[in-house]
């Protein structure tokens, strides 16, 4: 590949690690910024807006406003809406991200149509998740806005919703439908933004199969940058190969740079 018009990148763990930019990260972005490249930042943060994301990374000195991402909560809007229009929604979240679900109808009773299961936190207790698993054997419809097993915070790597998603549904005969990474509709969402064709992006993220081997799937070129996430276990045992590796985020402009000097 020697041609790039735009960039994904994930944030957790790429660009930022509990919030606090990586070494070279601010920079690295702001060089790509300055190259005329797009830019959308997919992120499978379930705990906040994308105006509180695009506040804190800005603050951080980042070059980025609300418009430049698209999160899993935006994502799962779009889908409610198209899919289960008008539906009675019960949700199960760690953070207010209500002014990103758009048009959802949230309700807090025993007969909800769908249990939409964001990111993990306290919240995930066992009256909470057993109140959602009597909710799916009475017919609710699951959808989760992602599978991440863990992330990396300061404190080093925590449980997330996926580790609960996997008994809710082995438990319940219920198969979640997955609207954020590392689904490819997630990625056709972040193209269709930015106006380019999968040929033409690259995806950077540290979660080998949610962020790389499935941008890889929808046709993108995936970069697994070795921070945030990143396990030497978790490359060696992966179900394909990424497309590229490097040490940081601050190491892409030199990646981009070579590939333009192909071209």
């Amino acid at each position: 590949m020697t041609s790039v018009r735009a960039v994904l990148i994930d944030i957790d763990g790429v660009l930022t690690v509990s919030w606090e930019p990586l070494p070279g990260a601010v920079e690295a972005l702001r060089e790509i910024r300055g190259a005329g490249l797009g830019v959308a930042l997919v992120t499978n943060t379930t705990s906040r807006t994308r105006a509180s994301i695009a506040g804190t990374l800005a603050g951080a000195g980042f070059p980025v406003a609300a418009e430049d991402i698209l999160t899993a909560p935006a994502v799962t809007a779009a889908y409610l809406a198209e899919h289960f229009p008008g539906a009675r929604c019960a949700l199960l979240n760690s953070g207010d991200v209500r002014e990103d679900l758009v048009g959802v109808s949230l309700v807090d009773d025993d007969d909800p149509d769908v249990v939409i299961l964001g990111g993990a936190g306290e919240e995930f207790g066992y009256a909470a998740l057993n109140r959602a698993f009597g909710y799916l054997q009475r017919g609710a419809r699951l959808v989760a806005m992602h599978r991440n097993l863990y992330w990396r915070t300061g404190d080093g790597l925590q449980l997330d919703a996926g580790a609960f998603l996997a008994g809710l549904e082995r438990a319940s005969h219920t198969e979640a439908v997955v609207t954020g990474k590392p689904s490819r509709a997630f990625f056709g969402a972040a193209l269709g933004r930015l106006g380019v064709g999968a040929d033409d992006a690259v995806m950077v993220g540290d979660d080998v199969e949610s962020d790389v081997l499935a941008a890889q799937a929808a046709g993108v070129t995936g970069v697994l940058v070795r921070t945030g996430k990143f396990l030497p276990e978790t490359l060696r045992d992966a179900s394909g190969t990424p497309d590229h590796v490097i040490d940081s985020f601050a190491e892409l402009p030199a990646l981009l740079r070579a590939w333009a000097a192909q071209e």
